[in-house]
């Protein structure tokens, strides 16, 4: 596909997204340019998509989750903890059964599990390893745009010790997928990373 003034992208010898270059208008000044002094504070954490949203409960927890330092994060374990074990009471009440969490599939038990969640939402990087969610052997050590990384999360959350526990067989529901397809196309290796549409 050939790049455009229309696509919403940098491309080809544009200056700006669809500005600026050989054939595209050129782009407007910013009026306002970004003043980056002062003090900032964080807003979101988002190294793992989900986490907070999944696990923080009310507003208040999710708010103080997304302004925290790593070395803070202890506290939210026993939060994320409870609401982990409170979807697995939801799924067996409608069941008609009780139904506890099981060791996932990396053998991580709910306290465990929900450790690593709370005091590790960040993207890590493998310096003597593959980078990936997860690909079946080697876990949370970064993030591949391809990774499809709801699906191993809710995979890691109610798979259990063979990642299959609710995968919608054998007359369970299906809690281990969103049913959207990982990110199955090539991705170029500049940013803004994104593969051409289809």
């Amino acid at each position: 596909m050939e790049p455009t003034c229309e696509d919403g992208i940098q491309n080809g010898d544009e200056e700006g997204v669809d500005c600026g270059g050989s054939f595209c208008a050129p782009c407007e000044e910013d009026p306002d340019p970004i003043d980056f002094s002062g003090t900032y504070v964080q807003e979101d954490v988002m190294g793992r998509p989900g986490i907070n949203t999944v696990f923080g409960g009310t507003d208040e927890v999710k708010n103080n989750f997304n302004v925290s330092v790593v070395s803070d994060r202890a506290s939210f374990q026993p939060g994320f903890q409870a609401q982990l074990e409170a979807y697995h009471d939801v799924y067996g009440a409608a069941l008609g059964v009780e139904i506890d969490y099981e060791e996932n599939i990396l053998g991580l038990d709910a306290a465990t599990f929900t450790t690593v969640l709370a005091q590790f939402d960040a993207l890590q990087v493998a310096a003597d390893g593959p980078t990936t969610y997860f690909d079946g052997t080697n876990a949370l050590t970064g993030r591949n745009l391809q990774d499809d990384v709801i699906d191993i999360s809710l995979t890691l959350m109610f798979g259990g010790t063979t990642g299959t526990r609710f995968d919608g067989n054998n007359g369970t529901p299906q809690l281990t997928s969103d049913g959207v397809d990982a990110g199955d196309r090539m991705f170029p290796s500049a940013f803004p990373y994104m593969p051409t549409p289809n």
